[in-house]
């Protein structure tokens, strides 16, 4: 963990420099497998691979049937995630395959896929030019560094092919841009071991298999572990699978287990009970999600392919029943009502087409989130997503990754989580500005008050942070949440008080024995009024949800009922007189509480 921090340190220092870079045609190339540490998303096994994009180690080869092997050589799944400013993007690669199926587009089965996230953490799809040959390349041209907030660039995402074998890879931008390659997650991913389905059969593009819907709904990593005609539940695989830690396993392998002359329906329990029990012996506190066949489309008129899938299915809810009965834990199904596919969701009657893909991905996340204990709401404030708005500053990202190897390195007593008003004060984790270090020190320091903020966060960033383990691991004794004033020009009070509602409940499911504390809006320029009303509909929202509320913003206030100028360095953040003000007012509340 610590020379993965120092290796991101150096690339933040040197951001303008490719590594390994060539010039060609004005612009510099990066490889990634030559990069100095890892940068392939999606991949089970790093190291003794046979090659750089393989999806299972070298000793799988001898363990696996040959066509599992030579499936798990095509890249479904793996992504490159990297930040730029750059105007244009270009991306040479080497197949091995064939470029195309009769059932699948070449540009699903060999093409890239580049997804850009905006100011406010939404992915967004990069239309680009491509072609294909002996090399084959996308070009993506008038890109925008990034929103109205900085010039620093914007996070991507590269897709690989989704039925083909990537020999080789570079991306290259002008050779003036910023350019910095973004490590792997440290998230547990989601593990998904399925059939031609999950391999991404047939998604027009790869950005559109269900899995990669999936993860970009979840903002976590996946591993694909789809293999087309060849997921089927065998031991040799699940023992591969096991290796793995995971945050879910999924077992969606139904569609190649049809009964036939090899293999009975009994055959097919024993093999969902056995993958389960194998797990679960190696990986007892990991959720297990158990997937029935979805159907086919053409069911209607093949009556032997309707009696099949509920002949699967029947089989499927024996299994799950029988493994609940026998007392295994945190085990999961979802059914194929659940996933609902329509007529029109295939290809080819099996296969799912774009649109059967979402609603694959849609019913994977409802089961997820649930699992998880993730839920979403329908407006903003309770939504949880990231940001980039404020990376003149900092790296939002790198901020969570901090915050995360902090918390294993020493856990905190007290979180104080919130936005740049409490970024920019002092403490620990250490941050580019700090406007009342002193304040901070004199005040929290001895108390064991860690500082969770982060600068142009809003209730729907600290949700995701949440989500994402930065609550997990440890029993804090104290939380003060100081959130919302970023949400005031967007959102009206009452999704603001619907969002603190959704952030406190999943505070509280991750942090049962702590004393939670609300501390109301500090007072800001021009909306003071607001504030005022709107900290009223906290305070009374503080007591439905049985966690403390503290008001300390009226302590910055003129007798006139606005902003003190002179404790603020802007109407929005305190100065150091101003921390000096609210920093004894909240420490004495920490120690009486």
């Amino acid at each position: 963990m610590k020379s993965r921090f120092f290796l991101i340190s150096i690339v933040l220092i040197f951001q303008s420099q490719i590594i390994n870079s060539q010039e060609d045609n004005g612009l510099s190339w990066w490889h990634p497998l030559n990069c100095e540490f890892q940068v392939i998303e999606g991949q089970g096994w790093f190291k003794n691979l046979e090659s750089g994009f393989d999806r299972l180690p070298l000793e799988a080869k001898e363990k696996v049937r040959k066509p599992l092997w030579n499936l798990s050589k095509n890249t479904a799944g793996l992504s490159i995630r990297f930040t730029s400013n750059a105007s244009e993007i270009s991306v040479k690669y080497k197949l091995k395959g064939s470029l195309s199926m009769p059932h699948m587009p070449s540009t699903g089965v060999s093409g890239l896929d580049l997804y850009a996230k905006n100011s406010d953490g939404q992915w967004v799809w990069v239309k680009g030019d491509y072609s294909f040959g002996d090399y084959s390349t996308y070009h993506y041209v008038k890109l925008k560094p990034n929103d109205a907030y900085h010039a620093k660039g914007r996070e991507y995402k590269l897709i690989l092919p989704l039925y083909n074998t990537v020999d080789s890879l570079k991306i290259g931008v002008p050779k003036e841009s910023l350019f910095m390659p973004l490590p792997i997650r440290e998230e547990k991913p989601i593990v998904v071991y399925g059939t031609s389905i999950a391999q991404g059969a047939c998604a027009s593009r790869p950005g559109m298999a269900w899995t990669s819907i999936l993860e970009r709904k979840m903002d976590r990593p996946l591993i694909n572990l789809g293999f087309s005609g060849n997921g089927r539940l065998e031991e040799e695989v699940i023992d591969f699978v096991a290796e793995i830690s995971a945050k879910v396993y999924i077992l969606d392998c139904l569609p190649n287990l049809a009964a036939n002359e090899n293999r009975t329906l009994s055959d097919v329990k024993k093999r969902i009970l056995s993958s389960v029990r194998l797990l679960k012996n190696e990986n007892p506190e990991t959720p297990i999600l158990l997937v029935e066949h979805a159907g086919y489309s053409d069911e209607m008129i093949h009556l032997n392919r309707k009696k099949e899938v509920s002949d699967l299915n029947k089989i499927m809810k024996e299994a799950y029943s029988q493994l609940l009965s026998e007392g295994t834990k945190k085990i999961y199904l979802l059914t194929k009502e659940e996933i609902n596919l329509t007529k029109d969701s295939t290809v080819d009657g099996t296969h799912p087409n774009d649109l059967g893909m979402q609603y694959y991905a849609n019913a994977y996340e409802k089961a997820l989130r649930t699992v998880f204990k993730e839920p979403m709401g329908t407006i903003s404030t309770t939504k949880p997503v990231t940001q980039d708005r404020d990376a003149d500053v900092y790296n939002w990202n790198l901020r969570h990754q901090s915050i995360l190897a902090s918390n294993n390195k020493k856990a905190p007593k007290i979180c104080f989580i919130g936005n740049s008003i409490v970024h920019q004060w002092g403490g620990i984790p250490d941050m580019p500005i700090a406007n009342g270090a002193d304040s901070w020190n004199r005040n929290f320091e001895a108390l064991g008050v860690k500082n969770f903020g982060y600068g142009w966060d809003r209730i729907e960033n600290v949700l995701w942070r949440v989500y994402h383990g930065e609550l997990d691991g440890f029993d804090a004794e104290q939380i003060i949440l100081k959130i919302g004033t970023n949400n005031l020009h967007l959102n009206t009070d009452d999704e603001i008080i619907k969002g603190l509602h959704f952030l406190v409940d999943a505070i509280k499911e991750r942090q049962p024995k702590a004393k939670i504390t609300l501390i109301g809006i500090l007072p800001r320029r021009d909306y003071e009024e607001r504030i005022r009303i709107l900290n009223l509909e906290i305070r009374k929202a503080t007591q439905t949800l049985d966690v403390n509320y503290l008001l300390i913003g009226d302590a910055l206030l003129t007798p006139d009922t606005k902003i003190d100028e002179t404790l603020f360095r802007d109407g929005l953040h305190p100065n150091t007189k101003g921390y000096n003000i609210i920093a004894p007012l909240i420490s004495s509340y920490l120690r009486s509480n």
